[in-house]
């Protein structure tokens, strides 16, 4: 009597039939499929032993379900991309989820490299200086009316130019008469000190520091033999001016008794003036 030889699951003999060994015993072939065979995610149905089974995670397929969810194109042997679980070949994820460049209209493809800015996406060798129409890359740039420049055209096309050297001003720049100057390029015309945020005057559109403008145009006084200077304004301090000659308001006074003449009738005597009670008593 022949030895039992019986499918480890359903225990019908196997002498005559086709079966699949496993650790655990003989299987007919339908018992092995319904215990060990995976379900496809596509179709639900069991993936048999006998056909070629693709899976991607945790999730099993049989070859002719492994398809792109849009065109059904076969992904068996083409790149895809998973997308909220769904299977996409790589032109209808491109088509669906992929960006346009802003500068060919092309496709910017899923892991190339690309530029994006203001919602606008760029391949990385479409995003040129509107000037130079050189790569921008990483540089920086200065966006202008939907244009894009790299700092030197910028600079080159828009920013104002100093008043006096003619180059251009990036940051700190000041206004003198209404034009741009660099900070270092407004100084005294006399003795070169900067004047930005200083007190400062001008003769003949040439800018002056209140020294230099007060020792070279301000009238002197008479007396101190100072300019006269600042009070109600640069070169117009208040003073008194008599034929040729002129006196600070504080240095108008009487050569002898040194009372303040402002305001007050005085007698000149040469190069002194007198108030008239000093005048009639040297009469």
């Amino acid at each position: 009597m022949s030895e039992a030889f019986d499918c480890a699951k359903c225990n019908e003999s196997l002498y005559g039939r086709k079966y699949i060994q496993t650790d655990s015993g003989p299987y007919c072939v339908p018992c092995y499929d319904n215990t060990f065979a995976n379900t496809c995610a596509e179709c639900q149905e069991l993936i048999g032993h006998d056909s070629r089974e693709l899976f991607y995670e945790d999730r099993h397929f049989h070859e002719g379900c492994f398809r792109c969810c849009r065109c059904q194109r076969s992904l068996a042997d083409e790149p895809f991309t998973c997308q909220d679980s769904e299977l996409l070949c790589n032109d209808c994820y491109c088509s669906a989820f992929s960006s346009q460049c802003s500068a060919c209209g092309e496709t910017v493809m899923p892991g190339s490299r690309k530029l994006e800015y203001g919602g606008q996406t760029w391949h990385e060798h479409c995003f040129l200086c509107s000037g130079c129409e050189q790569p921008l890359g990483s540089r920086s740039f200065v966006p202008d009316k939907g244009a894009h420049y790299c700092v030197p055209c910028y600079e080159n096309k828009f920013a104002p130019r100093c008043a006096r050297c003619s180059k251009t001003l990036t940051q700190g720049g000041v206004t003198y008469r209404d034009q741009p100057w660099h900070r270092e390029c407004l100084v005294c015309t006399g003795c070169k000190t900067p004047l930005a945020g200083q007190q400062f005057t001008s003769r003949e559109d040439d800018p002056y520091c209140v020294t230099c403008f007060g020792e070279l145009f301000a009238p002197k006084c008479s007396s101190c033999k100072r300019p006269i200077t600042g009070g109600t304004g640069l070169g117009g301090g208040k003073y008194v001016s008599f034929e040729d000659r002129h006196w600070h308001h504080s240095c108008f006074s009487c050569a002898r008794c040194s009372t303040s003449l402002v305001g007050q009738g005085f007698v000149p005597d040469g190069d002194q003036v007198l108030c008239q009670g000093c005048s009639q008593a040297a009469a």
